[in-house]
């Protein structure tokens, strides 16, 4: 169903990982298919007319501006001068925003950008409706939130649980987002912060959310289920659960040996992928069970070349055991699409994940995943029920050779995620069934046609709803 009607989108990146990339492919399908589409951003990185960045600084006030522009003075002697650097944020920050940096030594999270209440000023057209992405990052204000959703109709996609939160994006096993946060087990995950203001943090979260009305979407009912029981739940107007789509012009099946030749990796090797920003460094992925589990690999399949590739990080070679490890960095869709389509099996050990794009991209490849049952994740995957298989792996994995997907593991186990592995790589024609069982459920459930619909359809019911409530009052 196509509808003309006109939709602004706020994301702190408009390009840039796994949310931004949300926004972005929404962005692009929501003009082809007729609407007026919008992106403000925190940071710019396309060139693209219909992009625009938030400018905080033109709503700053006087004094916070000049001593900004005074230390913008010392940009050219810094890293050459010593002190430079912490002269420019003297200037810029203690004594041209003193609240707000006493605010960040305290733990308080920063709310202040100013440009935030005046969003919709930079758009050429009043938008029918706002839809949100992730609002933390540097750049918006929650504090317009009640403000904007007075304003318009506002929609908030969540990529993760850092609106319920008094600090984290994700809080593993704690669960005092429940109760009002406070002796946080951990201030540096992230979005980090330098003292325990997470029950302060999560009271005001609390006092903005009262104040407002939204419409909440999630890509997984691992993240409903959590927002249902949090302090967001009061402001909702109406949720829905809206899975990711992927462009299948793009993700879809090819001749493997033939991915192979176009980026050069053996037509020799099991070729094992995964593929994440900082890979080796990032907190919820689990880079040390993946590179393990592949080493136990390459000592029970002898005489099989192993080649693990790491794309999203550019680092030197290493070799585990039998096993290689290749890194390669960043790369457009189109190239990282060649990398799904060329290897064996998707791998993804994650310790906290909502629903990772990666995931649904390498299933609509026809790549077969191992992964682990975190967040969102076991409602991408339909795990294979391994026969003769440990109780703790086969208590994951219910599905037939006829619908399964993948394998999925718990998170940090080692020798179950080698034993889904080896499982796969062992019997081809199996990997081949799982294969085709993987593109024909992608193609099914994460279309991203199929996903940019159930937003417009559901954006077409939202604003006929908030026009009649303006003709009653």
């Amino acid at each position: 169903m196509s509808l003309t009607i006109k939709i602004a989108q706020i994301s702190t990146l408009d390009n840039v990982g796994g949310a931004a990339k949300v926004a972005w492919n929404l962005h692009n399908a929501y003009r082809q298919k007729g609407c007026e589409s919008w992106m403000i951003v925190g940071k710019k990185t396309t060139d693209d007319p219909n992009v625009v960045e938030i400018n905080n600084f033109i709503y700053s006030p006087t004094w916070a501006k000049s001593w900004a522009k005074a230390g913008n003075l010392l940009l050219p002697f810094v890293g050459k001068i010593r002190g430079a650097g912490r002269l420019k944020n003297i200037f810029t920050n203690m004594i041209g925003q003193p609240r707000r940096w006493l605010g960040n030594k305290l733990g308080i999270e920063d709310f202040y950008f100013p440009g935030s209440p005046h969003l919709l000023d930079f758009l050429p057209q009043q938008p029918d409706i706002l839809q949100c992405h992730n609002l933390h990052g540097g750049y918006f204000d929650l504090r317009a939130l009640p403000r904007l959703s007075r304003q318009i109709p506002v929609v908030l996609t969540l990529h993760d649980a850092w609106m319920l939160s008094g600090h984290c994006a994700h809080s593993f096993d704690c669960d005092r987002w429940k109760i009002g946060c406070g002796q946080c087990p951990d201030i540096s995950i992230y979005h980090g912060i330098r003292r325990d203001a997470t029950a302060y943090n999560w009271k005001r979260k609390q006092r903005i959310h009262s104040q407002s009305r939204v419409y909440v979407v999630t890509p997984s009912q691992w993240l409903m289920d959590k927002v249902e029981k949090s302090i967001l739940q009061p402001a909702i107007i109406k949720s829905k659960v809206i899975p990711n789509g992927v462009d299948l012009s793009i993700f879809h099946p090819i001749d493997k040996k033939k991915a192979r030749g176009e980026i050069g990796l053996p037509l020799d090797a099991n070729v094992l992928l995964f593929a994440a920003n900082g890979i080796r460094n990032s907190i919820w992925r689990d880079f040390q069970t993946m590179r393990k589990a592949v080493a136990m690999v390459a000592d029970q399949i002898q005489n099989q070349r192993i080649l693990f590739v790491a794309l999203g990080e550019d680092a030197p070679p290493e070799q585990i055991g039998q096993a290689e490890v290749r890194f390669i960095p960043h790369q457009p869709s189109s190239i990282v699409a060649r990398y799904y389509q060329a290897a064996d099996l998707y791998l993804h050990a994650a310790k906290a994940d909502t629903f990772p794009n990666v995931v649904i991209e390498a299933l609509a490849c026809g790549t077969p995943v191992v992964a682990t049952a975190v967040g969102g994740i076991p409602e991408q995957i339909k795990g294979l029920k391994i026969a003769d298989c440990r109780l703790r792996l086969a208590d994951l994995n219910r599905y037939g050779i006829d619908e399964a997907t993948g394998v999925l593991v718990s998170p940090g186990d080692v020798e179950a995620m080698a034993t889904g592995i080896v499982a796969l790589l062992r019997d081809d024609s199996l990997r081949r069934q799982i294969s085709k069982n993987a593109a024909h459920d992608a193609h099914e459930r994460f279309d991203l046609n199929r996903h940019v619909d159930e937003y417009l359809n559901w954006y077409y019911q939202i604003i006929a709803s908030h026009k009649a409530v303006n003709r009653e009052m």
